[in-house]
């Protein structure tokens, strides 16, 4: 029935074990195994159980977990090479679950546990936020000496890392006896998602101390950790640590575009602007695409800087960049501070109209606070009444109107407005407070006893303020 199994032929069987794998036929399959067992060949290749294996277990259902121990316990327990190859299947493909249970019969079944087993295994872990997992194997990993992989060790710090135990994972980094540069990158991927800056700059410092070299990806997490910390003069260091280190820069668009954040984080807008200015004349001549051209739109935004990112938006359409959804959402939140609503609302038409994005939630708000700061009402109204609302959007859009209703002195279309964000949410002290605040604008002090009335009857009051100062 099947083939005599040779060295000539792994080629045809692997190609066939392959086919019945994508077409989700577990029949021959089992078939083909029956005769493998049968005839005693599975020596004749160390290979043909990692396929078998890989065959076999992608066609098994994610609840059929008899059919996989089954399977399990007929494989050789003392080759751990084809119990690795289920378990980075699983892993690679989704079913994490099944790649933990295949972990765990290895071990209940003393089958050699090497590091590619722990590392996918934890791999595996972090995706399900499996923490008693974690940190069982990390006991393992303690008793058995495998700290001492450099792999293993970094496995542990990514895991604990993306479970938000930074602590652990900062001190599994101090544990490993030879680190290298990716253990490091795992911790310092762990303080990015946190926003420990303060923790990623002091790791930084430390890695050269550790007799590591930092890559490109520890260089993006210490820009991102200045930014966070408005730390410029650090910044400045990393920035030549990045000429010194990085070969062609030029061809890095995300390291560009951290540094010009970095730089427009700190206040340092002509920073920014020189190394937007030098991304565009690479030795190769390369264009600026429309992540550095984003990014400098997102510091003149940040720092009030509206007319340039007018202008700026202007040079990047006449450079034939097309725009992404957050330059546009930057460029009309710029036409609401300078006034310019038809080149506002025309360039939130062109969106569309243009481009074919889809407008979101946001790029709606942007364009309702454009219209209430030029006292466009109605068509603020229009806008708002005819969006499917999501609440925390809604509650937003609605207060600008009725903020815009209160400057404006139109106190029957924020009463309107006021009914709409309550009736979105009930409970919303914020909204109150602005009605309360056009009502006394307006001597409107008979309202006010009534609305206070409901406030009690709701249980409703008012936040204190506070401030402080750091002495």
């Amino acid at each position: 029935m099947f083939p005599q199994l040779n060295i000539h032929n792994f080629k045809t069987i692997s190609q066939f074990l392959h086919h019945c794998s994508q077409t989700k036929n577990l029949k021959p399959i089992q078939q083909f195994y029956a005769h493998v067992i049968r005839t005693k060949l599975f020596f004749v290749s160390p290979n043909l159980q990692s396929d078998l294996a890989l065959a076999y277990t992608s066609c098994i259902a994610n609840n059929n977990h008899t059919i996989l121990t089954h399977f399990l316990k007929s494989l050789n327990l003392r080759n751990p090479l084809p119990f690795n190859s289920i378990i980075s299947h699983f892993s690679q493909h989704g079913s994490d679950c099944f790649a933990l249970r295949t972990f765990l019969f290895m071990h209940r079944n003393s089958v050699y546990l090497d590091s590619y087993a722990l590392c996918t295994s934890l791999k595996s872990a972090s995706c399900l936020k499996n923490v008693v997992f974690g940190k069982s194997t990390h006991g393992y990993v303690e008793k058995s000496g495998w700290l001492a992989s450099v792999f293993v060790g970094s496995a542990l710090v990514d895991f604990y890392s993306k479970m938000c135990s930074l602590g652990d994972a900062a001190k599994v980094f101090d544990e490993i006896p030879e680190k290298n540069t990716v253990c490091a990158n795992a911790l310092l991927s762990g303080y990015a998602e946190a926003k420990m800056w303060a923790e990623g700059i002091d790791l930084v410092r430390r890695m050269p101390l550790l007799s590591l070299e930092a890559d490109q990806f520890t260089l993006s997490a210490a820009l991102r950790a200045c930014s966070g910390l408005c730390a410029v003069e650090f910044g400045k260091e990393v920035h030549a640590g990045v000429v010194r280190r990085v070969f062609d820069v030029g061809a890095d668009v995300f390291l560009q575009s951290l540094l010009i954040e970095m730089y427009g984080r700190c206040g340092q807008v002509d920073n920014a602007k020189r190394v937007f200015s030098m991304a565009g004349y690479d030795v190769r001549m390369r264009r600026r695409d429309v992540v550095l051209w984003t990014s400098m739109l997102g510091v003149y935004g940040r720092t009030g800087n509206y007319a340039e990112v007018i202008r700026l938006f202007k040079d990047m359409l006449m450079e034939g960049i097309r725009p992404d959804g957050v330059a546009f959402l930057t460029v009309i939140s710029a036409c609401s501070h300078t006034g310019q609503v038809d080149l506002g609302v025309e360039y939130f038409e062109s969106m569309t109209r243009d481009y074919g994005l889809s407008a979101s939630r946001e790029h709606y708000s942007c364009l309702v606070d454009l219209l209430c700061r030029a006292g466009e009402l109605e068509r603020a109204w229009g806008i708002v009444s005819e969006l499917p609302h999501v609440a925390d959007c809604a509650i937003s859009m609605w207060g600008a109107l009725l903020s815009a209703c209160n400057e404006c002195g139109n106190i029957g279309l924020g009463k309107l407005a006021a009914q709409k964000a309550l009736e979105v949410e009930p409970n919303n002290v914020g909204i109150y407070v602005l009605l309360s605040n056009m009502y006394a604008r307006n001597g409107m002090w008979d309202e006010i006893e009534l609305l206070r009335e409901v406030m009690k009857r709701r249980g409703l009051k008012k936040d204190f303020a506070w401030s402080s100062i750091d002495r």
